[in-house]
């Protein structure tokens, strides 16, 4: 039996916990241009859950105070394992040095600069303000 994705906009969509999430989507919204789609409060400034969208795409977040819950216990943030990641976020755009100097202008740290690609496309790798790492570029394993 094959496995079928669901039709739907986006079938892939990574989940990020911050220790601050009313700071951290009031940044990925201007500093990356996120949308809110949906932001449930929990208790104390916490986030239940979020939901951010940037084209047809989206991330979900939601407060790392909540380290009794069954998801937590997965889930470590980068500033407790050294600043290492398992996993990033990719995100394509269509200006990639537009993205860069808003990064810039954010004070966000840059870990890999802005390059073309040998493979096609322009793009660079940065930190937010958690330290959770993120990719932007215009190269579309699609086209």
């Amino acid at each position: 039996m094959s496995v079928a994705p669901r039709q739907t906009r986006a079938n892939v969509i990574p989940c990020l916990r911050y220790r601050d999430a009313p700071a951290a989507i009031e940044w990925l919204c201007s500093t990356f241009g996120f949308a809110q789609h949906l932001v449930v409060p929990g208790e104390g400034n916490t986030i239940a859950h979020a939901q951010l969208s940037f084209g047809n795409g989206m991330i979900m977040l939601g407060s790392a105070s909540n380290v009794d819950s069954e998801y937590a216990k997965f889930i470590k943030q980068p500033g407790d394992i050294g600043g290492a990641q398992t996993q990033t976020v990719y995100v394509v755009v269509d200006d990639a040095d537009a993205v860069y100097n808003r990064v810039l202008d954010a004070r966000a740290p840059i870990v890999m600069d802005i390059k073309d690609e040998d493979y096609g496309g322009r793009g660079f790798t940065c930190r937010d303000l958690e330290g959770h790492i993120w990719s932007f570029g215009t190269y579309d394993p699609f086209a």
